[in-house]
C-alpha cells in the first residue's frame, strides 16, 4: 500500500469520525441542517456519476428526487414501512433514469441539457396538477419516520445517525462502480466517445447506466427528505433545485470522488456559517461561489489534487526505458 493510500484512508476515517461527533450536543436545527448535507451529498453523488465521470449532462436530478420522495411519502402514508417503500421508488428511478438516458444517444452538449430541463419541467407540472394523487400545491404531510423497534428514527439525532449510515453505504457503492470496469468505461466515454466505441466499450448502455444509476442515486436523496422534513411539495423539486445539485458537483469537484461531499457543504453549510452577518450572508454566499467558480473551474477538490501533485509527485518513468528494462 502506497504512502498517498494511506493517508486517503486516514482522511476518511477523520472525516467519518468528525460526521459521527459533529451533531453530539447541537440543537436540532444544526442536526437539521447536517442531514439535509448528507442527503444532498446522496444527489450530487449520482449527478457527479453522470456528468462528472460520464461526461453527460442533465439538469433533472432534482425531479428523481421528486420521483423517489413522493412514492416513499405515498407508501409509507398508506401504512408501507420505509424500508419497504424505499427500494420501489430507487426501481422506478432506475427504469425513468434508463428511459431519460435514450435522448442521449442522440443529442448532446446543450441539446441534451434542454431535454432533461424539459423532462424536470414535465415532473414538477405532473406534481402539481395531479393533485388526487399527489396533493398538488398542496403536498403531502405527515410521513412516518422509519421505526426499526429498538432503533427508532423519530428525533433528529437519531434520524441523522439513520442518514449518516445510508450515505456511507451509498458512497462504498459508489466507490465499487467507479472502480469498476463500468467507472473505466465510464471515464472513457466521458474523454472521447468514437475512441471508446472503437475499443470495444459499448457506449449506448454505459451511457444508459449513466443516467439510470445516477437517477437511482437521486431517488436515495428523496426517500431519505421524505421522512426527514415530513412534508413534501412540488416547489420543493422545481428546476432551481436541479441547478442547486449542479451547483454541488461543479463547486466540489466533477469527476472527483469527494467531490459531492464538498460541494453539498460549500451549498448547504456555509450559508448557515455566514449567517453571523444577518441581512449580507447571501450577498456574501454568492460572491464567494462566483470567486470559485472564475478561480477554480476544477472544483475545490481539483485544488487539493494539484496541492497534493507537488507535495508528493508522481514517479514517472519513460516508456521506452520501462520497454528496455522488459527486455534484460
Amino acid at each position: 500500500m502506497t504512502k498517498s493510500s494511506n493517508i486517503r484512508i486516514l482522511i476518511i476515517l477523520g472525516l467519518l469520525v468528525l460526521a459521527v461527533v459533529a451533531p453530539i450536543g447541537q440543537k436540532n436545527y444544526i442536526i437539521y441542517v447536517l442531514t439535509s448535507w448528507l442527503i444532498f451529498t446522496i444527489a450530487a453523488m449520482g449527478l457527479n456519476l453522470t456528468l462528472g465521470y460520464a461526461g453527460q449532462i442533465s439538469l433533472a436530478q432534482a425531479s428523481f428526487m421528486a420521483i423517489g420522495a413522493y412514492i416513499t411519502a405515498l407508501l409509507t402514508l398508506a401504512g408501507w414501512h420505509w424500508i419497504v417503500a424505499m427500494p420501489l421508488a430507487l426501481f422506478a428511478c432506475f427504469v425513468i433514469g434508463l428511459l431519460l438516458g435514450y435522448p442521449a444517444l442522440r443529442v448532446k452538449g446543450h441539446f441534451l441539457a434542454f431535454v432533461t430541463l424539459a423532462f424536470n419541467t414535465l415532473v414538477f407540472l405532473v406534481l402539481r396538477n395531479e393533485d388526487w394523487l399527489t396533493g398538488g400545491s398542496i403536498g403531502l404531510v405527515g410521513m412516518p419516520r422509519p421505526d426499526f423497534g429498538l432503533f427508532s428514527t423519530m428525533k433528529q439525532l437519531p434520524f441523522y445517525y439513520f442518514t449518516l449510515a445510508v450515505t456511507a453505504f451509498a458512497a462504498l457503492a459508489m466507490w465499487g462502480i467507479v472502480r469498476s470496469p463500468w467507472g473505466r468505461a465510464f471515464k472513457a466515454l466521458r474523454e472521447n466517445p468514437v475512441r471508446a466505441e472503437s475499443l470495444g466499450v459499448d457506449t449506448r448502455r454505459i451511457t444508459l447506466l449513466a443516467f439510470a444509476i445516477g437517477s437511482t442515486y437521486g431517488g436515495l436523496a428523496g426517500t431519505l427528505i421524505t421522512p426527514l422534513v415530513q412534508f413534501i411539495e412540488p416547489g420543493s423539486f422545481a428546476l432551481a433545485h436541479s441547478l442547486r445539485i449542479l451547483l454541488m458537483v461543479i463547486v466540489g469537484g466533477a469527476g472527483y470522488f469527494f467531490g459531492p461531499w464538498v460541494g453539498a457543504g460549500v451549498v448547504i453549510l456555509l450559508p448557515e456559517v455566514l449567517r453571523f452577518t444577518q441581512g449580507y450572508y447571501l450577498i456574501i454566499y454568492s460572491a464567494l461561489v462566483i470567486v470559485m467558480l472564475i478561480f477554480v473551474p476544477s472544483g475545490l477538490i481539483g485544488v487539493g489534487a494539484r496541492i497534493r501533485d507537488k507535495i508528493w509527485p508522481k514517479q514517472q518513468v519513460r516508456a521506452d526505458l520501462a520497454e528496455g528494462a522488459s527486455l534484460k
